[in-house]
Parts: C-alpha cells; structure tokens; sequence
C-alpha cells in the first residue's frame, strides 16, 4: 500500500508538471504570436513588462535585440521579489510551483518567435483567437496547481492577510492601472481591445480551470498532528472533537476540513504522511457559506 501511495504521488506530480509546462508554452505562443504583432497589450505584470519593454525601445532608445523578444526576461525579474513573499505568505509548495512556471512562462515567452506581420489583420480576431488559447494555456497552468505569477502570486498572499480582498480584486486594480497607460500613451483603440481580449482569456480560463469546487472531507484517526499540519501547509481550518470505534472501543480523532477539489492531493499527503491506517471519506459538491478563502490552487 506504502508503494502504491508513493507511485500515486509521483504520477500525479508528473502530470501536475505537464500541466504547467505545456500550458505556459500554449500561453506564450498566443502573446508572442498573436498580441504582441497587433500591438496589444496583456494585463497584471505581463502588461507591465511589455510597457517597459516599449519604454526601453521607443522613449529611451535603446537598441534591443530583433530575434526574441525580452519582455519574458523583464517579466522574470519583476516576479523575483514576490517569492519571498509568497514563501513567507502561504508556503513553500506554492513559491516552488509558482516559480517553476515563471522560469518556463520567461523562457518561452523570450524563445517563441515574434512574426514580423501579424497572422489577423483586424483586432477583433486576434484578440477572440490568443483570447481563447490564451485561456486554456492558463486554465492548464492553474490546474497544474501553479500560479501564472504577477498579480496572482500578490492576490493570494494578500487573502491571507485581509480575507475581504480576492485575487480578482487585486488583478482589476493591475489590470486597471495598465490599460489607463496604454490609454494616454497610445490611443483609445489599443487599450479597448486589449481589455477585449484579457476579457476573453478570463472566461476561457475560468471554463478550463472550476477554481473553487468544494470538497468536505472527514477524517477519523488515532495519531496527533494531521490538524496542525494541515493549519500550517494548506491554511485551511479544521474543526475537530473527539471520537470512539464502536468495535475496538478505542479513542479516535475526528476532522472535518472544507477544502476545493485542487487542494486533495496536497490533504491526502499529508494524512497519508502521518496516518498510513487513518480513515478519510470525501464529499464533492459542497456548498460553504461564510468564512472560507477562494485559494488560487
């Protein structure tokens, strides 16, 4: 059973891998191939990173280099800081994850090739197409249990803090700030049709990636730790009471936690890390009213 657990457990990281890899390389191929040629511009700190890459080039002049593209470099150095962040925030698995996908998301977003016309010729299709691709390579980063960094990695380190403020929240405020300079520094058209197809990516990766499907799961054990460990790795609380087997009359610990459907994995790991024998029945489809923090992942 021990060598089943563990094969389980690398194959779903192996998958979780995939997941992230070919979703970030889908992701960069929509911005560099289909955004970037029309002049448009991503939100959050991609947005960002092109806006800088545009400054460097056209408003201080400097010679940057025609075969690739250095907005995926510029964007890895402004996520540099939020590690930290992020690791003193809400922990190690996600500041890994998160960082895993930046490095790829850079790389490919410098390696892609830029075409040197644009494949549409009007902006409503680019912006409906790379919306589209651009969602679903989210979606699979997102269910790869990663973040796609940025804004992201800011949102959930803040709901921590202030459970009144969403991830949501924290992009439309980025997003807000980075389409009102593409509004005076270009013109009305560039900044419409960029919040058009951040739009469209939106809601492609909402129906690729059902962020938050609860899950409440029952735990029946006779170990200590399983709660506290799950307070410190996940953030999630857990209401527990004292039990008794009706057969063996021995004194159990009962759990009950609310978790989403992305986060099983990670509570099954650690039961299984601490309680080999421990009891666990999961309910999907639970309805959670009050407190309960929407996680990225």
């Amino acid at each position: 059973m021990d060598a089943f657990y563990k094969f389980e457990g690398k194959f779903r990281t192996l998958a979780n891998l995939m997941w992230i890899v070919v979703g970030n390389i889908i992701y960069a191929i929509s911005i560099n191939t289909l955004i970037t040629p029309m002049n448009l511009y991503n939100g959050g700190f991609l947005g960002t990173a092109q806006l800088i890459r545009y400054f460097l080039a056209n408003g201080l002049g400097v010679d940057l280099p025609a075969n690739f593209d250095i907005t995926g470099i510029i964007y890895f150095f402004m996520n540099c800081p939020l590690f930290i962040y992020a690791y003193r925030s809400v922990g190690l698995r996600f500041s890994i994850k998160s960082l895993l996908s930046i490095g790829i998301s850079s790389l490919a977003l410098t390696i892609v090739p830029v075409p040197a016309k644009p494949i549409f010729q009007d902006y409503l299709s680019a912006c409906v197409v790379a919306g589209v691709i651009g969602g679903v390579g989210s979606g699979m980063i997102l269910r790869g249990g990663s973040s796609t960094g940025g804004t992201d990695i800011i949102g959930v380190c803040m709901s921590k803090t202030h459970p009144n403020l969403s991830v949501g929240t924290v992009n439309i405020i980025f997003n807000a700030l980075v389409y009102l300079t593409c509004f005076f520094v270009f013109n009305v058209q560039i900044a419409i049709y960029s919040f058009i197809y951040t739009t469209i990516r939106s809601t492609f990766m909402d129906r690729m990636h059902t962020q938050n499907i609860n899950i409440k799961a029952i735990i029946v054990t006779k170990k200590e730790g399983i709660a506290e460990t799950v307070n410190r790795e996940m953030g999630r609380g857990v209401t527990a009471w004292d039990g008794m087997g009706t057969y063996t009359g021995d004194d159990m610990h009962v759990m009950m936690v609310a978790i989403t459907k992305y986060e099983l994995p990670q509570l099954k790991e650690i039961v299984e890390g601490i309680d080999p024998h421990a009891f666990m029945t999961v309910d999907e489809g639970e309805t959670v009213v009050g407190n309960f923090k929407k996680h990225l992942a």
